[in-house]
């Protein structure tokens, strides 16, 4: 038996309670991770109150995990024990379809999620296929590094889509738990980045993160003023936005992708055949995608803004998610 200590819901939109659960024996392409660290992300919220109709309780959540691999299967290939890596949304694919084949592990039909079809890293441990834990590169700050795993990965995974020019003109739609890793992104990876909110409150963090220009979309005429400028927009927000005249801010050839799940999208099509613009979406990213953002990362330094908190104290953080406004992602960390 091998025993993993957790903190679980017992119902929807439940307290987390100490939980103990045998994860039987290690399967011979998996490896056993002994969390450090675990991001607390929107949709582990939207699982815990069971949104999607995809939950089963007792819950463990947790998908943004740093910890050291304490334990692996008789054919993992490239780990050892005592290696930091990291675990996002995905905990396994299969490895053999032609979206894993051609790089697309994230795309995988019989993809399976670290929280929704097993328990996660709410936990002392948690187990995913080798693939899925991604080594952590030295320089990487490890007690900030668990949002990137799939926040971060969300919004970095669209530069590498576009093979995004170093001089492109970018706009960030939205400065909270995605934007503000999308600026640093952007502004590391060369763009002129204008941020873009509805008010001005966060002008200065944003320009502190990256950002070059600024744009207040609940001032008159502030779309307008930017018409045709963009070759990509990345908006991070759930918010039904004026679609029209984003897609009137693209330059001819622009992308309009969205990160954010936001209900519907309602646009013209004439001004984008026009311009040959685009709308376009992604979820989180591939094994390539993480190792890459990873990479990436540690050259430029870039780390999520964190609000920290013991797991212990997950009920409180969770508490903080629902009806506070997190700085912008939520931690927890492993009780000593």
């Amino acid at each position: 038996m091998s025993k993993i200590h957790a903190y679980a819901a017992q119902e929807k939109g439940g307290p987390f309670q100490s939980y103990e659960y045998d994860a039987g024996d290690l399967q011979a392409l998996d490896v056993e991770i002994d969390v450090e660290s675990c991001g607390i992300c929107h949709s582990d919220l939207s699982m815990l109150d069971n949104e999607w109709d995809l939950t089963q309780y007792p819950f463990v959540g947790g998908h943004e995990v740093i910890g050291r691999v304490a334990a692996m299967g008789e054919q993992v290939p490239h780990l050892e024990v005592g290696d930091r890596v990291g675990l996002g949304w995905t905990s396994r694919s299969c490895m053999h379809c032609d979206q894993c084949m051609s790089g697309d592990h994230n795309l995988c039909p019989t993809a399976e999620g670290t929280i929704t079809h097993q328990h996660g890293g709410f936990a002392d441990k948690v187990r995913c296929h080798w693939g899925w834990a991604t080594r952590i590169p030295d320089g990487v700050d490890a007690v900030s590094a668990g949002p990137l795993l799939c926040g971060g990965l969300t919004v970095f995974n669209p530069l590498l889509q576009y093979n995004l020019s170093p001089t492109s003109k970018v706009g960030i739609v939205g400065i909270g738990g995605l934007g503000h890793m999308a600026i640093q992104f952007c502004d590391a990876w060369g763009c002129e980045v204008t941020a873009i909110s509805r008010s001005r409150s966060k002008e200065d963090e944003a320009r502190k993160l990256g950002a070059d220009h600024f744009l207040a979309t609940g001032e008159d005429g502030a779309l307008e003023s930017v018409k045709g400028h963009f070759d990509l927009i990345l908006n991070t927000t759930d918010a039904e936005l004026p679609w029209d005249a984003y897609i009137a801010a693209l330059a001819p050839h622009g992308k309009l992708h969205t990160v954010g799940a936001a209900p519907k999208i309602e646009a013209t099509v004439f001004p984008m055949i026009m311009g040959q613009k685009s709308l376009s979406s992604s979820p989180t990213g591939s094994i390539a995608a993480t190792r890459t953002m990873f990479d990436f990362v540690a050259r430029h330094d870039i780390r999520p803004m964190t609000e920290v908190y013991p797991m212990s104290e997950i009920n409180e953080a969770f508490d903080k998610l629902r009806n506070g406004s997190p700085r912008y992602r939520l931690v927890l960390t492993r009780d000593n």
